[in-house]
This record gives C-alpha cells, structure tokens and sequence, in this order.
C-alpha cells in the first residue's frame, strides 16, 4: 500500500460505488507507508463497516483472496509490468487496471481506466458488480486470454520481429 499503488483512488472508486449499492464489500491486501493512511481515508469516507484491510498475503493466501473476490482492481500510478491483474484473470476474476501498467499493453479482456479517474473506475466496478453478462463475459475470455500467454508465444514474436528488422 504505498503512493505507486495508487491506494487512495481505489478507496474514493469505493466510496462512489457505495453511494449506490450497499452490497459490496472492498479488500485491501497488502502493507506499506500508506496503510495507515488509507484506513484514516476509509474511516473519514463512513466506508469502515464495508472496507477489509488484511495486510501482506502470501502464496496460497493470494489465491484464496483472489477466488473469493467478484472484480480485481489495480488503479496503480506506476506499474513496470503488473503480474497481480494476470493472476486474478487466471482464477477467473474480472480485473479493472490502470491504463499507466505494463499490463495493460497486452490484456484485451481487462477494463482499463486511468489511475486518476475515480468515476470511471467506480463505474466498472459497478457495472461488473449488476451486470451478470459483463461478469460473465470478463470472466471467461479474460481467463482465456490469460491462458495463452505463454513464454513460447513471447518468443515467437520475438524472433518474428527480430527477423523482419534483420531482414531475413
């Protein structure tokens, strides 16, 4: 839970959904500098009662958070790559990341929003929360597409790009 994460914008998406539906509870998992914060935020929001902080998970924990969840959600400000999204969408749950991850270069079957768009957000996580067939179609083409990213695949394109620019 630290500034790269983007904590705080996952926490006001939460606030707006909740203006409209009480029948969802948001997980925040991890720890860092702005753990403390966000607890302040979520307790100053009136969210407390529909807010779980579980602090650092780890291997078979992830997964059962992640199997247990309707919608991931990584509204990061900076994100290299972001393996999370990947693993999410592998167990079957819908994922809504930032536009700024590296993720979001190669995922289709993921909603992508900007970091800073809270409403944007907070519609996506509404939207797959009351529409079964957004739920559902997320789910599995996001699982299949997650499925066949392979290692050989990357290399394929790899050597296929190497080959045009070499020009062989």
């Amino acid at each position: 839970i630290t500034m790269q994460k983007g904590p705080e914008y996952f926490v006001e998406a939460a606030y707006k959904v909740l203006q409209k539906t009480d029948g969802v509870r948001f997980v925040m998992a991890g720890s860092g500098d702005m753990l403390e914060a966000m607890i302040n935020l979520v307790a100053r929001r009136g969210i407390s009662d529909r807010f779980h902080f579980t602090g650092f998970l780890k291997g078979q924990q992830v997964y059962e958070m992640l199997k247990s969840s309707d919608v991931y959600i990584m509204p990061s400000v900076s994100e290299p790559f972001g393996i999370s999204p990947l693993e999410a969408m592998q167990v079957g749950v819908p994922s809504i990341i930032s536009k700024q991850s590296g993720c979001a270069e190669i995922l289709n079957y993921a909603i992508k929003t900007d970091y800073w768009d809270i409403d944007a957000m907070a519609d996506a996580i509404y939207a797959i929360i009351r529409y079964p067939a957004l739920y559902e179609f997320l789910k599995v083409e996001g699982k299949n597409e997650v499925d066949n990213i392979t290692w050989e695949a990357a290399g394929h394109k790899i050597r296929a790009i190497y080959e045009e620019v070499t020009h062989r």
